[in-house]
């Protein structure tokens, strides 16, 4: 069963005002006409005797199927998989459209709860699957083309092995898991129904981001304390729900003996601990080159003598803060797709035309935005929260991205197309910088380029600096929880510790900006998701030094890999690229683009 959508994007501000034309909505009846569906209770029906059946035919049998009898389990667990995504994609869907909706909420809650009965007998066949031995499956693999196709899902769940409990634990894990989803849709709910008040006006936590890129200091200083002031205020509810995932986070990795607290995600996205590290260290020791260097720019070219936190997103004084209508946001980015190779325009243009997108800002709505795969017989769906300004016309370039991603991998099949997150960034921020270059390239005056440097080296900085910042302030926090309860000053105190060391000397932080870890949402859905983002570009940046070189034929090996989906390994994915991670110069590689735009910045200073 895949998870469900979350924000994936780091809710930065982003916004504008005024006519923004004709927002997409979503249409879900791709999925399901209503949750009074017919197909729906059918699907339902099915789930529940097939997981039954499934157990019935294959429970403690495993090790006694032939390569022609394991083909048909995995294929028959792959449909389950395809059903019970459809069911909760929808449920998901819907309620992330109106979090505050109590409906909505208790029919997510209900179709997670039925899922999860439906699937705790199928809990055996991951723990079977670890038990044949490794002979055994390299003969099956070598006897059945159909069953090694599959090869990648089996090298990913024996990574588990060591980590495997008793089968009557596992099945206490799984049905254990909708009480942690719970936890989750507090969050949400509690972030979702957040009110602010600035200047008199009442805003959702979006439209009070989205200040914080306003031109008018005085607007943004006075957003930046009220989110301040809200956070403080239920800062004790976030404090429990991050003591209370961290905790049983840390219960979990303590019965499977997980080493650290991140081993599980670096499983999860199929990647070596070590390359990870790499990507850390370098990260890490670029910040005095990166954004030190960029900020310390950027407070000369506001006039300050330090900056403050609602600073950091502000507009250059001689930005154009005109607001960005949809059909400009979507031409500018489909004309860079096409640019780049016309099947990739192709995939991207029915995402505008049948409801495939949901982009306005609206009460109760999840805040950021993000692009869920759904199942591989339907297609993506994306969300954007979508206000105007520049940064919304990259957010959509980046959740395209993901979109015509995953209808490339769909063809993998529902086992094989979900991609590790590490690698499931690769698209998104390729697609970012294809927006971005075409729009350099179209800049007609030097002060347009440098608006246009100036913006991607701020993205580039949020998706580097900023998430290995996240990251670090995550370990920090899942190493203290191991230690006992934290309190929200506790919290406070290790978001600050990696605040001034990532965003430098230029920068002075107002008292309240400790409690502003409590609203990003990948540290409560998803622990250790952030480092994908500065993996993501970093391995953009490369292959896009590639691409800019001229390679011969980069565009088909570029569709290729992305229509490979979880099928291949990072390191075999890059190899046609001349490229490889696990060198540590790869990264200085991708961080040395970053470098390259603030050197030019720096030129037209002089």
């Amino acid at each position: 069963m895949r998870d469900l959508p979350f924000p994936v994007r780091d809710a930065n501000a982003v916004g504008g005002a005024g006519n923004l034309g004709n927002l997409p909505e979503w249409d879900l009846t791709d999925l399901y006409s209503s949750e009074e569906a017919p197909e729906l209770s059918r699907d339902l029906t099915w789930l529940e005797a097939e997981c039954t059946a499934f157990a019935r035919d294959y429970d403690g049998k495993l090790a006694d199927l032939d390569a022609e009898g394991l083909l048909t389990c995995v294929q028959r667990n792959e449909k389950i998989s395809a059903i019970s995504g459809r069911i909760m994609s929808f449920a998901g869907l819907r309620y992330y459209q109106l979090t505050t909706d109590a409906d909505r909420a208790k029919f997510l809650s209900d179709m997670q709860e039925k899922v999860t009965i439906f699937t705790t007998p199928l809990v055996f066949f991951t723990l079977e699957i670890n038990r044949i031995d490794d002979e055994v499956l390299k003969k099956m693999f070598a006897a059945n083309a159909q069953l090694a196709r599959y090869e990648p899902v089996f090298r990913r769940i024996r990574a588990m092995k060591p980590y495997q409990l008793s089968d009557e634990l596992e099945k206490f894990l799984h049905d254990l898991g909708v009480v942690g989803d719970a936890w989750e849709r507090l969050f949400d709910e509690t972030i979702a129904g957040l009110l602010f008040t600035v200047d008199g006006q009442e805003l959702n936590i979006e439209g009070t981001l989205n200040l914080l890129t306003e031109q008018d200091r005085t607007k943004r200083e006075a957003a930046a304390r009220e989110l301040a002031q809200v956070f403080q205020s239920n800062i004790k509810t976030f404090a429990r729900v991050h003591n209370t995932q961290a905790k049983e986070k840390e219960i979990v990795d303590r019965w499977r003996k997980m080493p650290t607290a991140q081993t599980g995600r670096h499983l999860s996205n199929d990647v070596e601990p070590e390359v990870v590290e790499a990507l850390r260290e370098a990260v890490v020791a670029a910040y005095p080159k990166l954004s030190h260097r960029y900020y310390e720019l950027k407070r000369k070219w506001l006039g300050l003598d330090v900056m403050q936190v609602w600073d950091r997103n502000a507009p250059l004084p001689m930005e154009d803060t005109r607001t960005i209508g949809w059909e400009e946001a979507e031409k500018t980015v489909m004309d860079a797709y096409s640019s780049f190779d016309p099947r990739m325009a192709e995939i991207a243009t029915p995402f505008f035309s049948k409801g495939w997108i949901d982009a306005a800002v609206k009460p109760g709505k999840a805040p950021g935005a993000f692009a869920h795969p759904t199942v591989t017989d339907v297609h993506p769906y994306v969300m954007l929260n979508y206000l105007g300004k520049p940064r919304d016309v990259m957010t959509l370039a980046h959740e395209l991205g993901h979109g015509v991603h995953q209808v490339l991998a769909a063809d993998q099949g529902e086992m094989l197309s979900s991609t590790p997150l590490t690698l499931a960034e690769t698209a998104s921020v390729f697609g970012e910088m294809l927006t971005f270059r075409k729009m350099l390239d179209q800049a007609e005056t030097a002060d347009q380029r440098k608006i246009l440097l100036a913006g991607k080296v701020e993205d580039m900085i949020n998706t580097v600096v900023r998430q290995i910042a996240f990251y670090d302030f995550e370990c920090k926090l899942h190493a203290a929880r191991r230690e006992g309860e934290l309190t929200p000053d506790d919290i406070n105190a290790l978001w600050m510790s990696v605040q001034a060391e990532s965003l430098g000397p230029a920068f002075e932080f107002m008292d309240g900006y400790e409690t502003f870890w409590a609203y990003i949402p990948h540290f409560v859905h998803s622990p250790f998701y952030v480092y994908a983002y500065a993996f993501g570009d970093g391995l953009v940046n490369a292959l896009y030094s590639v691409y800019d070189s001229g390679a011969d034929g980069f565009e088909d090996k570029y569709f290729e890999m992305l229509r490979a989906g979880g099928s291949k390994h990072h390191k075999e994915l890059l190899e046609p690229f001349g490229l490889d991670a696990t060198d540590p110069r790869f990264w200085d590689k991708g961080l040395s683009m970053i470098s390259g735009f603030i050197d030019e910045l720096e030129a037209m200073e002089s």
